[in-house]
Order: structure tokens, then C-alpha cells, then sequence
């Protein structure tokens, strides 16, 4: 039983009151991946400190968003001040993201 939005002494939360509690325990961890690159595991080997990989993506494209290794969104890189952001711009596709799509 809810008083004034407090749990009453006693009490017993509400199945979505213990659903949502449940629900904003979980940790997600979220990813963007800039673009993508294929090399030889022996160059990989004799890259050192301050290599440049070079990736399969240029300035303007589209990044994809993950959460916990899943695509779930595509986004804009944007610089504001010293700091990189995302702007979400639309869903992510899952099969364009396994096809390798840019």
C-alpha cells in the first residue's frame, strides 16, 4: 500500500513498483562503433603505441549505438566544446549491422 508515494510500514511494494525497482537495477553497457577494418592478424601482431587503423567509414557517416553488444540505434558524432556526443537519428538494423553496412 502507497501513502503519498511512500511505502507504508509493513507494506509490500506493488508488482510494478517491484518490476520498475528490478528494472533500473540492471546495468547496460553501450557502445558506438566508429567503423570497421579488416587486416591481417600479422599486421595486427606488429602494430605498436600510436598505430592508425584505418576504418571503413568517413566524417559525415552515420555511427551505430549498441547496448551490451546489440545494435540498437544509429547516431551523429557531434563535438561540443572538448566533449564527444551521439545524437541518436534513427533505429538501428540489425542485419545491416551483421551485413557490415555503413
Amino acid at each position: 500500500m502507497w501513502a503519498a508515494g511512500r511505502l507504508r510500514k509493513g507494506a509490500r511494494p506493488s508488482e510494478p513498483d517491484r518490476i520498475l525497482s528490478q528494472i533500473e537495477a540492471v546495468d547496460v553497457e553501450i557502445s558506438v562503433v566508429l567503423g570497421r577494418s579488416v587486416l591481417p592478424m600479422s599486421q595486427l601482431l606488429r602494430m605498436g603505441r600510436g598505430a592508425v587503423i584505418p576504418l571503413d567509414a568517413s566524417e559525415r557517416d552515420e555511427v551505430w549505438i549498441l547496448a551490451n553488444n546489440h545494435p540498437v540505434a544509429r547516431g551523429e558524432i557531434e563535438i561540443r566544446d572538448d566533449r564527444i556526443a551521439i545524437t541518436v537519428t534513427r533505429p538501428a538494423d540489425v542485419y545491416d549491422f551483421m551485413a557490415g553496412a555503413a
